[in-house]
């Protein structure tokens, strides 16, 4: 779609150079803030972490970087690395370029499980509980979709969609009955929808984390297959492709990823419906490399938006109202760029 634009660029080095450049970013976020730290500061905490080295440095400044901003901006980095690599999953499985990973309706449902956490009070464990019921309610909406989906035998995109969207608009409803019901507790259930990284913990980076590096190694592992089932289940089926159970496997794998991702951020729009159409605008269509490059330009968007709303902006908003506020435009400029391509050829 994006033939007549793409920038031609060795792969390899748009990588190489997607990596640098988040690197260079997370070392200056970390230094930003109400205190602020040098780069260089920040670069010898880092390595006398790792070296367990005695340098003399302000004790307040390592707990700073260790213990509050580090794990923020970690879980930032999974948070969108994983969001634009399920985006980019879902738009190849559904051949779709409007699929992301709230097309199935998880975020609504991780969003209905953490509301009714907050309305309900619980506790039963402990500071993890909320990612517990985002997670379970993310789940439980994942396999009403394929039931519902697969009733006919065959997981098929518009019967995924169709679920999805079914599904969603239920839960929606549920979601506007709590806060309803939630009184002086629905400013806390408002803000966590809109999306939020206050307060992350080396638990939720950890989670995070592990959780997309896993998922991404599983969706480089079906790359072959899911470039093949984009010439159509017939095509896919007669070149030996099992198109039934890869699409379960990657729709399973790309449903938990974001389920995860939302019950520690909240919901944070765009960022996988933008960044997969920006990344082939670089790599092309490939998805051996298009998975990764989707994973760093999201976690590059959602970092940079959230060092921009923690350290610029006079107040911190919700980083998904800010996410919001540059993809909108973003997709914009794609599709008005892609309906001129199509009226020329």
């Amino acid at each position: 779609m994006f033939a007549a634009f793409r920038i031609h660029a060795p792969r390899g080095l748009v990588l190489i150079g997607m990596t640098l450049v988040l690197g260079l970013l997370m070392i200056m976020s970390i230094g930003m803030g109400f205190i602020p730290i040098t780069p260089g500061e920040v670069f010898r905490i880092l390595c006398g972490e790792i070296r367990e080295a005695a340098i003399p440095i302000d004790p307040l400044h390592i707990s700073i970087v260790m213990d509050v901003r580090l794990p923020r901006i970690m879980t930032a980095v999974a948070v969108g690395f994983g969001l634009a690599l399920s985006g980019t999953v879902f738009q190849g499985l559904l051949l779709n370029p409007l699929a992301d990973p709230f097309t199935l309706g998880v975020s609504s449902g991780a969003a209905f499980g953490a509301a009714l956490s907050l309305l309900l009070g619980l506790n039963f464990c402990g500071p993890a509980t909320l990612c517990l019921m985002a997670f379970i309610g993310a789940a439980a909406t994942l396999f009403a979709v394929f039931a519902m989906s697969g009733r006919d035998g065959d997981l098929t995109p518009s019967n995924l969609i169709l679920s999805g969207v079914i599904v969603s608009a239920i839960l929606s409803a549920g979601i506007s009955f709590i806060k309803y019901m939630a009184d002086e507790r629905v400013a806390s259930i408002v803000f966590w929808l809109m999306g939020s990284l206050t307060s992350r913990t080396w638990i939720d980076a950890t989670l995070t984390m592990g959780t997309t590096l896993t998922g991404c190694a599983l969706c480089l592992f079906f790359s072959r297959d899911l470039n093949i089932m984009s010439l159509g289940s017939r095509s896919a089926r007669s070149l030996g492709v099992n198109t039934r159970q890869t699409r379960l496997i990657l729709l399973l794998t790309a449903s938990l990823i974001s389920a995860v991702c939302v019950s520690v951020s909240g919901i944070i729009g765009f960022v996988g419906l933008i960044v997969p159409h920006l990344m082939r605008l670089l790599v092309g269509s490939d998805n051996r490399w298009l998975i990764p490059a989707s994973g760093l330009g999201g976690a590059l968007l959602l970092l940079g938006a959230d060092t921009l709303t923690r350290t610029i902006l006079p107040h911190e908003v919700p980083i998904g109202v800010l996410t919001a506020l540059i993809g909108g435009p973003i997709f914009c400029w794609i599709f008005s760029r892609a309906g001129k391509e199509r009226r020329y050829e």
